[in-house]
């Protein structure tokens, strides 16, 4: 394959609209945006676009399994929009947060919204950990990411962004339950307990592997800021 986007990209798999529904032309409309533009600014390797739905965006819908219905929702290192984007299709209940520092990603985003009508998600310009983000960020029920970091610094950014015992829900692949072994006790000092390994999207050829953890306690940076709802 070339460098150029893929004129035809991966046609739309049968199960997408079972976990889409009506609001699969949405969906699509996002995939042909990442298929040509997502490439052109880099956002996207050519490479993936052959598996662009099957590894990309139902890999990050049907992490909507696992958050409750009308969930605040921040996504950290948004990067094209995975998963926050696929989620907030999927989820028009759930308002989402994108937090992204680059700003032609975050112009992609901005973009993205505007052409589907996303009212229910907000993109923020900014790294999760910096001081401006956190005075302008409500803490969330829920705060997912997807391929940002390793458990440790994933959760030292995460933490301030979720309210008490919401959740930490964090895409990853094989080595989730190694991470969990050697991160635990660091992500129990930032007050993420609980951490376990969870699989959803059983209907797709490979399920999402997550690392969910609970938050139990603020911590210094974030103790005075309110607490989320339950996720």
């Amino acid at each position: 394959m070339g460098d150029g986007p893929d004129p035809e990209g991966e046609p739309t798999p049968a199960i997408a609209g079972e976990i889409f529904g009506d609001r699969l032309p949405l969906a699509e409309g996002y995939a042909a945006a990442l298929n040509d533009e997502g490439v052109l600014r880099g956002l996207i390797g050519p490479r993936e676009l052959p598996q662009l739905w099957t590894r990309h965006i139902l890999n990050c819908a049907v992490v909507s399994e696992v958050i409750d219905r009308d969930a605040t929702v921040i996504d950290i290192g948004s990067g094209a929009g995975l998963p926050g984007l696929p989620l907030a299709i999927a989820r028009p209940d759930l308002p989402v947060t994108l937090i992204e520092p680059l700003l032609r990603r975050t112009t992609f985003l901005d973009e993205m919204v505007d052409a589907l009508g996303l009212t229910n998600v907000t993109v923020v310009r900014g790294r999760a950990e910096e001081k401006a983000v956190l005075q302008r960020v409500e803490p969330a029920d829920v705060v997912t990411s997807r391929a940002v970091a390793p458990l440790e610094r994933l959760t030292k950014w995460s933490a301030p962004l979720i309210g008490v015992d919401g959740r930490l829900v964090a895409l990853k692949g094989r080595s989730a339950a190694d991470e969990i072994e050697r991160d635990r006790e660091k992500a129990r000092r930032l007050g993420i307990t609980d951490l376990k390994v969870v699989t959803c999207g059983a209907r797709l050829e490979t399920p999402t592997t997550l690392i969910v953890g609970r938050r139990t306690q603020m911590s210094t940076r974030g103790s005075t800021r309110r607490s989320g709802r339950r996720g």
